[in-house]
């Protein structure tokens, strides 16, 4: 039995992306989906054994970074083992009976509320943040809120019962979220090392690491020249500050290839030398990106 955390409850965009990533790569091995309230609590079941991988939100194409997910690789023992991109599909959800026209308020994740800020302009909505997709209609189908719908997936409406007013809701067909999959650097049944290898053979690796460069000029220049020299491919960077040092900052960048690549090796060694901190997040097998459509 593989048990994974997500966080939020039944039919969130956690639960989807863990079951589209586990189903295509464990074969013959149950699974277990474990809902918990927060991102914190996904990082701290899967450090403490509770569970065997965490899978987490990383980034939207159209929102973009998760910024609790960031902070939190940067003390977690844990390592990424693969990644999933998942095609985000928003409905308005709502009691039976009601109408667009007779909602006012709209409960959501802050996420999916910018996702769909152009619906709910367009109809005059006032957003209020909820701490998940799912969680926001399971609560309303638990209390009868007047005027009221939620923002979630089409699999929460038929979990908890309730009505699909809208679909497709989202500014953008392209609306994709990266998820992480987290465990012990050791791995664990399931075999994150038995993709690791797959991907170290065929190329088709992705490589994440966690760095910190001395406040000076140059100094973050130096570092990504060290893989344009080497015609590594970059495929995200993103800043995030430090608590403790103001308008200092950690730099989160992903790029191709592997760390056991000698190339990507070499590359390493020297970026060690021009930064003051570096962590190595793992190297792990790069997701295809199934593009649906150009942005509206």
């Amino acid at each position: 039995m593989i048990r994974v955390a997500f966080q939020g409850e039944r039919g969130a965009y956690s639960e989807m992306a863990a079951y589209q990533y586990f189903n295509t790569r464990v074969e013959l091995i149950p699974i277990e989906l474990i809902p918990k309230r927060t991102i914190a609590d996904v990082f701290y079941s899967t450090e403490r054994h509770e569970v065997d991988y965490a899978i987490v939100p990383i980034e939207n194409s159209i929102e973009g970074s998760v910024n609790e997910s960031y902070d939190h690789l940067l003390n977690t023992h844990l390592k990424i083992r693969g990644e999933v991109y998942l095609r985000i599909e928003h409905c308005l959800i709502g009691y039976k009976g009601s109408r667009i026209d007779s909602i006012k308020y709209v409960y959501s994740h802050p996420q999916a509320l910018g996702q769909c800020r152009g619906f709910i302009q367009k109809y005059r909505l006032e957003p209020i943040p909820y701490y998940d997709t799912a969680g926001s209609v399971k609560m309303l189908s638990e209390r009868r809120l007047d005027a009221t719908a939620a923002i979630a997936s089409k699999l929460a409406a038929e979990i908890y019962g309730m009505s699909i007013l809208a679909e497709g809701i989202e500014d953008s067909k392209n609306n994709y979220t990266r998820f992480l999959i987290l465990a012990d650097a050791e791995g664990v049944e399931g075999g994150g090392e038995r993709d690791d290898r797959a991907s170290m053979s065929s190329g088709m690796s992705k490589t994440s690491i966690i760095f910190t460069v001395e406040h000076r000029p140059r100094a973050l220049y130096n570092v990504l020249g060290e893989f344009a020299s080497r015609e590594i491919n970059l495929t995200m960077i993103v800043s995030r500050p430090i608590k403790d040092r103001p308008w200092e900052y950690n730099f989160y960048l992903d790029f191709e290839g592997h760390i056991l690549d000698g190339k990507v090796r070499e590359c390493l060694e020297s970026v060690e030398g021009k930064v003051a901190f570096i962590k190595i997040l793992g190297s792990y097998p790069k997701a295809n990106i199934p593009l649906v459509g150009a942005s509206l």
